[in-house]
């Protein structure tokens, strides 16, 4: 008789303790559609007839860009949520940090890409245009979110400096994205939100550029579950032990299983 056991079926005791058969599935539709996203873009889209392959930067650049707005936008929403909140999750504190992180993360991912395609199109890494500045600005104001999440306190204290500060920074992302607009910028418009609604992509090229958006999307939805759940982890271990925090992660990872 086999006695192996699937991943997914795999017990409490042996699973590791920030995953659920839920975010196993998730990870595994993350990782083919990303396979999916790279054949698109490398392989089955046509070249732009002005910029040629250099275009291919864009199911990159464009889905980590977006991923980043709305991981900061999550971190406000879940701030206010922590402060406005009758109980004061520290649930709420977490998967703003969570989702801090990754944003950071994307938005690292977005600068250098952009770069590349500034090599390539301007002939130089980097200028001084108003969107490359001002997503720079916003790249350092959440690492000083997260520096100031890092500082001393009880984890009390800790949620309510980071969530004023969180919902400080989310203003600057309007200015980062209408910066194109409002002044004279070597950045090109966009080419999907267009604000007359002209959409200058042809099919292929627009499905796979959602199909990015909706594929990185779902890779920060998946790292924010783990990520939080990794908070939780450290500061169960602050407060009661490691064997307590592990004890704990699996247990939920158990109840969510026999759903």
């Amino acid at each position: 008789m086999n006695t192996s056991l699937s991943s997914t079926t795999q017990p409490a005791a042996t699973r590791p303790p920030t995953r659920t058969p839920a975010s196993l599935k998730l990870g595994i539709a993350v990782l083919a559609s990303m396979t999916l996203l790279a054949l698109l873009g490398l392989f089955f889209t046509d070249e732009d007839v002005v910029q040629g392959s250099t275009v291919r930067i864009m199911y990159v650049h464009v889905p980590t860009a977006w991923v980043a707005y709305l991981a900061f936008v999550v971190t406000a929403l879940s701030s206010g949520a922590y402060l406005w909140g009758k109980q004061h999750s520290l649930t709420f504190d977490r998967v703003a940090g969570a989702s801090a992180e990754v944003g950071v993360m994307f938005m690292g991912l977005t600068l250098v890409t952009g770069s590349l395609w500034g090599r390539i199109t301007w002939g130089t890494y980097w200028q001084w245009d108003p969107r490359l500045t001002t997503t720079a600005f916003l790249f350092v104001t959440y690492i000083g979110y997260l520096a100031v999440r890092g500082l001393g306190g009880t984890h009390q204290q800790r949620a309510k400096r980071s969530a004023v500060v969180a919902l400080l920074a989310v203003l600057e992302i309007p200015l980062v994205h209408f910066s194109v607009v409002l002044w004279r910028s070597l950045h090109q418009e966009a080419s999907v939100l267009r604000p007359n609604g002209d959409v200058t992509m042809d099919g292929l090229m627009l499905f796979s550029l959602l199909f990015g958006v909706a594929v990185f999307t779902a890779t920060f939805v998946w790292l924010v579950l783990h990520r939080q759940r990794v908070l939780a982890m450290v500061d169960a271990v602050e407060i009661g032990g490691i064997d307590a925090a592990v004890a704990m992660r699996r247990s939920e990872g158990g109840a969510s299983g026999s759903h």
